[in-house]
């Protein structure tokens, strides 16, 4: 059969971006179309935007502008969170927003036949409403075409309302996907060779949350994923503090195929910017968590986002979040330089000079890069399993458990499957990886 056209694909953002265009692809290839990494040869071009930040909104809208410069006679399709919170004029022939792009096959055959009949085409989408409750769109298993681990997305919106974020806006209320559903797609994703899932949302742990449920039926979810076969390996996204348990953290425990790695996160080591974000916890309540975490995964690698530059941050509670940092023994930190999102509280907010962000972020980032060293540095002479993602000429590559990249030599050039998993010693460590022997 011959294909309808062939379609690129360009994300921004986080792993939830990444799935749905995940999803996206595969509905065009259901549909008869062909996917393309080369933006030269394409037909249609799908960008999905990100707004999680002033400067993921300006690159979203020059990928618009650039895809248009390089293909003028492509279908540019503008799907995704920038898209949906855009006022005014989008450089996109079609238009979609985070609740619309399981119609993204439809849409773009009509525009192609108006096109042709020269017909008026509209490039509306609706945004969510605030007040009302949202519903899961489920798009089915979506398999990656790239990697050994395999992402799924349970569940979307966000009910926080942050004071810099403008994600509620953009996505609206949590909605949770069928455990039914989610159980399929494990399995589908077992038969399909991967070992690893990592279960994502927009803000995981409120899983059920809008089904009146509390943090136990995402552990719930968790042991459904646990109890297929051929699963290996679960990792979480992002937890929030504030709704972790320690029901629910013993009860992770107990599964014995979770991941030790935690992205738990901070955004702040400061008590008074934390209360200006408007977060849900304090620095007190941080630790908290993570020691009940260390009880259960002595060996967990921790990793969280921090936010430098916020509205009104001083030197002190710069400070005060280095020293934090190296308390609670934080292994990695995602750095984000605060960025002024209109229609958040944060944008009217006295704001920080930019030079000062950039130097308070360089620091953290330093404090961060020397962290990670050092952690990588303590597994030398520990036995860790890897799953094997990649392979060169005289090593494989991938990553354990705990999440640390493994550079993998076999012994006398046997051969390893890539997307097994393999028991290792690490035998040394080079910057934040560390260099392992097959046992």
């Amino acid at each position: 059969m011959s294909s309808k056209g062939k379609v690129y694909f360009h994300t921004l953002g986080c792993r939830v971006n990444q799935y749905e265009t995940d999803a996206a692809r595969e509905l065009f290839i259901s549909s008869g179309y062909q996917s393309t990494t080369d933006v030269f040869e394409a037909d249609i071009c799908v960008i999905n935007t990100c707004t999680v930040t002033g400067e993921a909104d300006r690159k979203s809208r020059q990928s618009l502008r650039s895809v248009a410069r390089y293909k003028p006679d492509a279908v540019v399709v503008a799907m995704g969170c920038a898209s949906e919170m855009a006022d005014g004029v989008v450089d996109a022939d079609i238009v979609l927003g985070t609740r619309d792009k399981k119609d993204i096959v439809k849409r773009v055959e009509e525009f192609i036949l108006t096109r042709e009949k020269d017909l008026k085409h509209s490039s509306s989408h609706s945004r969510p409403e605030l007040t009302k409750k949202d519903e899961y769109h489920d798009f089915g298993t979506i398999i990656s075409p790239e990697g050994s681990r395999a992402f799924m997305k349970i569940q979307d919106g966000c009910n926080n309302f942050c004071t810099f974020c403008i994600i509620p806006f953009a996505r609206g209320r949590i909605a949770s996907r069928s455990r039914e559903n989610i159980v399929e797609e494990a399995r589908n994703l077992a038969a399909s060779g991967f070992k690893e899932i990592i279960v994502s949302g927009i803000e995981v742990c409120s899983y059920g949350a809008d089904r009146g449920e509390g943090i136990e039926s995402l552990l719930a979810v968790l042991n459904d994923i646990a109890s297929v076969e051929g699963i290996e390996r679960i990792r979480l996204g992002s937890l929030e503090p504030s709704s972790l348990t320690p029901y629910f953290i013993d009860g992770m425990g107990k599964i014995g195929k979770m991941c030790p790695h935690f992205h738990l996160s901070l955004q702040s080591g400061s008590d008074t910017v934390l209360k200006r974000m408007n977060r849900k916890y304090d620095t007190a309540l941080y630790m908290e968590k993570v020691k009940l975490l260390r009880g259960q995964f002595p060996t967990m690698k921790l990793t969280t986002d921090i936010i430098v530059g916020f509205p009104g941050e001083t030197d002190e509670e710069f400070n005060e979040t280095l020293e934090f940092v190296e308390k609670c023994g934080i292994d990695k930190v995602h750095v984000f330089p605060y960025s002024i999102r209109k229609g958040t509280k944060a944008a009217g907010m006295i704001q920080v000079d930019g030079l000062v962000k950039k130097q308070r972020g360089e620091i953290l980032r330093n404090l961060s890069e020397d962290r990670e060293c050092m952690y990588a540095k303590s597994l030398v002479g520990k036995v860790r399993e890897v799953l094997i993602e990649a392979k060169y000429e005289e090593h494989y590559s991938g990553y354990t458990e705990d999440y640390v990249q493994a550079i993998v030599y076999p012994e006398d050039g046997e051969e390893l499957n890539i997307g097994s998993v393999v028991k290792v010693i690490a035998e040394d460590s080079m910057y934040a990886a560390v260099i392992c022997k097959v046992l």
